[in-house]
C-alpha cells in the first residue's frame, strides 16, 4: 500500500545539522550504551571530594550513568561495586551515618527515575551501587517440589534462564530483554506475557503472572531497632513485610531471592504481518482472526503496531511439545536481529523526524513496518521453535532507545478484545486528531501484551501474601477481572507534542476503562501521570488516583499507603529512596490533634481545626462534617504555616475515654511544605 505524505504549509528545511546528531547518536550511543571511564577516589582527575569515611576496603569512583531510554544522563556518580551481602551493609550503615543515599544499580531499564535523580551530580549525597559484577551466586533445589532457584541480585536474566534450563526447568513468561538484572526485575514486578489458553492448567512452579510472584522469600538490607543498624534480613513470602517487598518501586535493597520455577517448555512463536488492524483489534465478539482469538488458541500473544500501518506484526507462542514441520528449530535467544540493529536509512529518517519534519512520520511507519517484514523473510524467523528461554528472550541493548508509557488494564478475560478494540480506536481518533493540527507525536509503536494476575498460592508457600505495590495484584471482591492487558506506547525522545498526546490519551483511559467493566493501574518502570510537562507530572494521579487504584478492593490495613508504611519500617532513614520516591511515596505520619506526635516522628509540631469547624481541643468541628480544614504547623521555624483540606473518612480516638483528641493520617513532604489529610486506616 503507498504510504501518503502529506507536507505542512511550512515544513522546516534546515534539518541537516540535527539529522546528523542523530545519525552520530545512533553510531555511537543511542542503541547501546556502556560507562567508558571509572575515576577513582583521590585521582586528580576527581571534579569532587570523595565521600568522607567511606568504607575504605571497597573502591568507591565516579561513572556515568544514563537511563534506558537516555533521558536521565548524568556525567559522573559516586559508585562502589560489592562483592558480598555484608560489604552492601557496611556500606549502608555508613551512608545511615554519613547522610548519604544508596542505590542498587543493575540494568538500567528505566524510564521512571526510581534509581537516580535526574541532575544527580557527584556533590549529591547518593551512591549507586552495581550489583552485575559480583552480586550474581545463584543455586538450584530440586530436593523441592515443585524446585526453586536462589539467586543474588545482579545476575542477568539471560543467565538465570540458562541455567534454569540446563536443569529442565523454566518459566511460563519473562521479560524481553535478557539483560535485565534479576534485582531490577522484581523491584517493578517485571512480567512477560502469558495467559492460559483455554483449557491450559497453570503447571506446578508456574505463574501466568509477575515474576514477583514466583517469591519464595528475599534477604534485604533492613533496620533493626534492636541493634539499631541496618542487617540482613531474611523474609518469607508469608511474612507480613514480603506483600510490600515485591515489588518495592526501589524502597528497598534485595541482595538475593529465592524463586519457585517448574518444568520447563518447548514453544513455537510464529509471526504474523498480514491481519488488517480492522480484524486484529475488531469490536468485542468479532470473528476472524482477532486478538482474543490467539489468545484463546494458544494464550501468549504481542502485538506491535507501527504508526499509520494497517497491518502489525503479532507474534503468538504456543505450547508444542514436538516440534512442528514448518517451524525453524532454534538454539538461542534474539532470533530478529533487524529490530536489535537499526537500519541505516530508518536513523536517518528518524532523524528527519525528530527534527522538524515529523509530517513524514507515516513514512517513517511504513519503511519501520517493511522492515520487519522483510528481517522475518531473509531470516527465516517467521516460525521459530525451541525451548522457552530461546523464543521469550528478544530484545537486546542494541535496540532503539525509546520513551514509552506503561498502562495496565485490569478485566474479564471475556472483555480483552473490547478493551484493546477501544484503545485501537482510541489511537486513531487521537492520531488524526493531532495529524490534522500537523503534529505527529508517536512514531516508534503501539504494544499490546496479556497476563494473568499475581495469585499468591501459585508461589507454593502455604500462607503466602498478596503483593500490595503490583499492578497485577487481584482486586479483592472482585474475581471475575482476572486479566490484565499492558498497553504501552513507544516514541523517539524529544518529539515535539508527545507529552500532550500521552497526557490526553491517558485521561481517557482512566475515564474509559472503569466502573463495573475494568479498573486501571499502570506499569512502574515506565512513563506516566503526564501533564505536558512530562510524566510523573499530575500531581492528582500521583497522589490520588494512583494511590486508589492501587488500593481498589482492599481493607485500609492492606493497601497503598500500608505498604508505604511497611518500607517505612524496613528503611526508616529512607535510605533507599530518591527525590522522586519521597515525593510519590511520602511518609505516612499518625498525629494528635492536642500534642506533638504520637508516633512516627517528623516534622509536624501540632495540628488543629481551625475557620469554622471551630475548637482547638478534643474533636473540635472535625466531627461536625466529612470535610475538615486544618492548619498544620512545621516544628521547624519559620512562617511556613499550610492550611488543606481533605475527606476525613474514618477516625479513631487516640484515648478510649470520649471525647478524645482525633488521631489523622497525614503525609508529608517537608522539602515541599505539602501536607494532605488522607484516610485514617
Amino acid at each position: 500500500m503507498a504510504t501518503e505524505i502529506r507536507t505542512p504549509p511550512a515544513a522546516r528545511a534546515d534539518i541537516t545539522s540535527s539529522r546528523r546528531d542523530f545519525l552520530r547518536l545512533a553510531g555511537a550511543g543511542l542503541l547501546t550504551w556502556t560507562p567508558v571511564h571509572r575515576v577513582l577516589a583521590g585521582d586528580p582527575a576527581t571534579p569532587c571530594s570523595p565521600p568522607p569515611g567511606f568504607p575504605g576496603s571497597i573502591p568507591v569512583f565516579l561513572q556515568a550513568f544514563k537511563n534506558w531510554s537516555e533521558e536521565i544522563v548524568l556525567d559522573a556518580v559516586w559508585t562502589a561495586v560489592p562483592k558480598t551481602p555484608e560489604e552492601v551493609v557496611l556500606i549502608v550503615n555508613w551512608a545511615a551515618a554519613a547522610g548519604y543515599r544508596i542505590r542498587a544499580r543493575g540494568s538500567g531499564h528505566s524510564w521512571v527515575p526510581i534509581l537516580v535523580d535526574p541532575g544527580t551530580t557527584c556533590d549529591t549525597k547518593v551512591i549507586l551501587l552495581d550489583t552485575r559484577e559480583h552480586l550474581t551466586a545463584m543455586s538450584i533445589d530440586t530436593t523441592v517440589s515443585p524446585p526453586t532457584v536462589t539467586a543474588q541480585c545482579g545476575i542477568l536474566m539471560q543467565t538465570l534462564l540458562e541455567e534454569l534450563e540446563k536443569a529442565g526447568l523454566g518459566m511460563t513468561a519473562t521479560p524481553a530483554p535478557g539483560a535485565l538484572t534479576l534485582g531490577g526485575v522484581l523491584a517493578i514486578a517485571g512480567h512477560g506475557t502469558a495467559v492460559p489458553a483455554v483449557g491450559e492448567p497453570v503447571l506446578p512452579g508456574h505463574t501466568f503472572g509477575s515474576l514477583a510472584n514466583l517469591m519464595v522469600s528475599m534477604t534485604v538490607v533492613a533496620w533493626n531497632p534492636a541493634t539499631s543498624r541496618y542487617e540482613l534480613r531474611r523474609i518469607n513470602r508469608a511474612d507480613p513485610e514480603a506483600s510490600s517487598l515485591c515489588p518495592h518501586l526501589g524502597r528497598s535493597f534485595v541482595v538475593e531471592a529465592t524463586l519457585r520455577v517448574g518444568a520447563n517448555v518447548r514453544l513455537r512463536c510464529q509471526s504474523l504481518t498480514d491481519i488488517p488492524n480492522s480484524e486484529l483489534f475488531a469490536p468485542a465478539f468479532s470473528s476472524g482472526r482477532t486478538f482474543a482469538s490467539f489468545l484463546d488458541a494458544s494464550g501468549r500473544a504481542e502485538a506491535l503496531v507501527f504508526p499509520f500501518t494497517d497491518e502489525s506484526w503479532l507474534k503468538v507462542w504456543t505450547v508444542s511439545p514436538e516440534k512442528p514441520r514448518e517451524s525453524k528449530e532454534t538454539g538461542n535467544p534474539y532470533n530478529y536481529p533487524f529490530s536489535d540493529n537499526m537500519d541505516p536509512a530508518i536513523a536517518s529518517l528518524i532523524g528527519t523526524v525528530i527534527s522538524g519534519s515529523g509530517f513524514l512520520t507515516p513514512a517513517l511507519g511504513q519503511a519501520q513496518f517493511t522492515a520487519v517484514k522483510a528481517g522475518l523473510l531473509l531470516g527465516n524467523s517467521t516460525d521459530l521453535w525451541g525451548w522457552s528461554k530461546d523464543l521469550m528472550l528478544y530484545i537486546q541493548p542494541t535496540t532503539l532507545r525509546v520513551a514509552e508509557t506503561g498502562f495496565l488494564v485490569l478485566c474479564r478475560r471475556a472483555d480483552v478484545q473490547r478493551v484493546v478494540s477501544e484503545y485501537y480506536a482510541q489511537l486513531v481518533t487521537l492520531r488524526d486528531g493531532y495529524r490534522a493540527r500537523w503534529d505527529y507525536p508517536m512514531n516508534s509503536c503501539i504494544e499490546v501484551r496479556v497476563n494473568g494476575l499475581d495469585h499468591p498460592e501459585e508461589c507454593g508457600v502455604s500462607g503466602a501474601r498478596s503483593l500490595r505495590l503490583s499492578p497485577l495484584r487481584p482486586i479483592s471482591g472482585r474475581p471475575e477481572l482476572d486479566t490484565g492487558v499492558w498497553l504501552n506506547i513507544l516514541t523517539v525522545p524529544g518529539t515535539p507534542k508527545a507529552n500532550d498526546y500521552f497526557r490526553d490519551l491517558e485521561r481517557w483511559m482512566f475515564q474509559n476503562y472503569s466502573g463495573d467493566y475494568a479498573q486501571m493501574r499502570i506499569e512502574w518502570s515506565k512513563g506516566w501521570a503526564f501533564t505536558t510537562s512530562g510524566p510523573w507530572t499530575d500531581e492528582t494521579l500521583l497522589h490520588e488516583t494512583i494511590p486508589a487504584c492501587m488500593s481498589t478492593g482492599q481493607a485500609a490495613e492492606d493497601g497503598f499507603r500500608a505498604a508505604i508504611e511497611q518500607l517505612d519500617a524496613l528503611d526508616p532513614f529512607r535510605i533507599f529512596s530518591t527525590a522522586f520516591l519521597d515525593r510519590f511515596l511520602p511518609p505516612v505520619q499518625k498525629i494528635g490533634l492536642d500534642g506533638p506526635p504520637r508516633k512516627g516522628g517528623g516534622d509536624i509540631q501540632h495540628i488543629q481545626p481551625t475557620g469554622k469547624h471551630g475548637g482547638t481541643g478534643g474533636n473540635g468541628g472535625l466531627l461536625a462534617s466529612p470535610r475538615a480544614k486544618v492548619k498544620l504547623q512545621p516544628a521547624t521555624p519559620g512562617p511556613q504555616v499550610v492550611e488543606t483540606s481533605g475527606d476525613l473518612k474514618s477516625w479513631t480516638p487516640v484515648s478510649t475515654n470520649a471525647p478524645g483528641p482525633v488521631e489523622v493520617m497525614v503525609d508529608t513532604a517537608a522539602k515541599r511544605r505539602f501536607y494532605r489529610l488522607v484516610p485514617l486506616k
